[in-house]
């Protein structure tokens, strides 16, 4: 998960090696840009980061991005209601180049789960796949959707209708 399955723009990789190189860890690519619902210059881009000094990562990604610390949230991730696991969110936009980021920064204990769940949802199945596509594409493409329309939707796609064998549940503090 340290390519993509979709191909990026040439900014793109620039942009992601460099940032990578500054922060002198691996960034770790899931979600959409993974999976075939992946829509080129409109879809966001998840990248996990893990590190030993979430702090200091954190501040090194807030000097690249040139963003202050008040846009970062803390989260808990509540997988198979057994394991807490508490990290950061970070969304980036680029306009100008279509570029739009959301960066989750974990402890790198948790490394094995997060990678773990992250492929779970790598495949989904057709009919979930078919789903996401013809959303995506009301909400991207023909602007029929409301955000928060899309945004309920693709939770539900993603949450209810696709059966895994982990359960979680993420919370925003």
């Amino acid at each position: 998960m340290e390519t993509t399955n979709n191909k990026l723009t040439s900014y793109q990789n620039v942009f992601f090696n460099n940032l990578s190189n500054f922060l002198d860890t691996k960034l770790y690519f899931f979600g959409s840009v993974q999976r075939f619902d992946y829509f080129p210059n409109s879809s966001d881009i998840d990248v996990t980061i893990f590190t030993e000094n979430k702090n200091s990562t954190i501040i090194k990604l807030l000097h690249f991005l040139g963003m202050d610390r008040s846009n970062v949230r803390e989260v808990v991730w509540n997988i198979n209601h057994n394991t807490l696991i508490k990290g950061n969110k970070l969304k980036y936009k680029d306009i100008d180049h279509n570029l739009y980021i959301e960066f989750s920064i974990y402890n790198e204990k948790y490394k094995e789960i997060v990678l773990n769940d992250h492929n779970s949802k790598k495949t989904l199945p057709f009919y979930a796949t078919f789903l996401l596509l013809i959303l995506k594409f009301f909400y991207y493409k023909m602007k029929f959707l409301s955000k928060d329309v899309y945004i309920k939707s693709k939770r539900f796609i993603l949450n209810t209708l696709v059966v895994t064998k982990r359960e979680s549940q993420f919370v925003m503090v």
